[in-house]
């Protein structure tokens, strides 16, 4: 006879007995092939021992979905990286959540709350900081995990996707330098984010290899938005010696720097060069077409969603830590120093 008891046991909780992450065990639940046999059968005991009750095939709810996490969804890097994702899930018969948690502790928990209640495949953090409580619950729920772009020093055990930004950063300001430029502006991504102290670092790296020494007061903290790029623009042309190049940390950015040169009644690249990082779709419709460093976007999301799937289906990643190659896309908006 089945007590009271067992009756409430969750899939949450036979996965923690199984040693198996939760969207295994809703995968044998719903009667689904993508197991293992030696698996199954662990599982299959475990329910049976505990008294679990399957729902009826009407009732049960989808089990094929990936939780995609965001800081903030109002950038068009953003929707590059969910296109990724998106095909990747296309491609596996399975769903995207889409989610942002703006930073916010209380938007944080309401995710993890609505996460309980869907079976997973797995969750990628994009721009994101694990907090260890978050980490806790999500290690007890079983549920894999991939960041993209960390804050910080992501877990060990979390598989972590990004791009050479300091190669990137490198090669763009050594480009500028070779068209004879020795004042170059930088204005800065969050300090938070890895990516932004890379392309920093990158920056100043070149600098100091040509010989150049770095002068803070061409470098403007920024946050990769448009406005960050119109006043650090505006900030850097003010100067008593302005820059006659910059090169703002994001395309976004760069397209700020863009507006502050046109109120000031000059040009790009006439009056000052104008390089970017990112490489979104947008600029090169701009005027003049944007020279950027390509990051890309779109194949680190597929790439993130291929590895949480991975993860899902029991498979081990070989490499815990990705960058994918950037590249430097010479367009029309920066040119020789005067």
């Amino acid at each position: 006879m089945v007590s009271d008891d067992s009756r409430k046991v969750t899939i949450a909780t036979i996965a923690r007995m199984a040693g198996v992450s939760v969207p295994t065990v809703s995968r044998v639940v719903n009667g689904r092939s993508d197991v293992s046999a030696q698996t199954r059968e662990r599982v299959e005991e475990l329910l049976a021992r505990h008294g679990y009750r399957r729902r009826p095939p009407s009732m049960r709810a989808s089990s094929g979905l990936i939780d995609l996490v965001f800081n903030d969804l109002d950038s068009p890097w953003a929707v590059e990286i969910i296109r990724g994702v998106e095909d990747v899930a296309h491609a596996a018969g399975i769903g995207t959540v889409v989610s942002a948690i703006h930073r916010r502790t209380s938007a944080a928990k309401q995710w993890l709350d609505n996460l309980r209640t869907r079976s997973t495949e797995g969750v990628i953090f994009v721009t994101s900081t694990l907090e260890p409580p978050l980490q806790a619950e999500l290690r007890r729920l079983n549920i894999p995990v991939v960041i993209v772009d960390p804050a910080g020093v992501p877990p060990q055990e979390a598989p972590m996707i990004g791009a050479t930004n300091w190669a990137g950063s490198l090669r763009a300001t050594e480009y500028l330098l070779g068209l004879g430029h020795r004042r170059i502006g930088f204005i800065a991504g969050l300090p938070q984010l890895m990516c932004s102290r890379a392309r920093l670092d990158g920056y100043r790296t070149a600098l100091e290899s040509a010989g150049v020494p770095v002068d803070d007061r061409l470098i403007y903290p920024g946050n990769f938005y448009h406005e960050a790029g119109f006043a650090g623009g505006s900030h850097l042309l003010r100067l008593p010696e302005p820059p006659t190049a910059i090169f703002a940390s994001s395309d976004q950015m760069a397209l700020g720097v863009y507006e502050a040169v046109r109120q000031r009644g000059l040009r790009v690249p006439d009056d000052i060069s104008v390089v970017g990082f990112d490489d979104l779709p947008e600029v090169r419709w701009c005027s003049p077409p944007l020279t950027t460093v390509r990051q890309p976007l779109a194949e680190m999301g597929l790439l993130a969603a291929r590895t949480v799937l991975r993860l899902a289906h029991g498979e081990r990643v070989e490499s815990p830590r990705i960058e994918l190659s950037t590249e430097l896309v010479v367009r029309d908006s920066a040119t020789r120093a005067a």
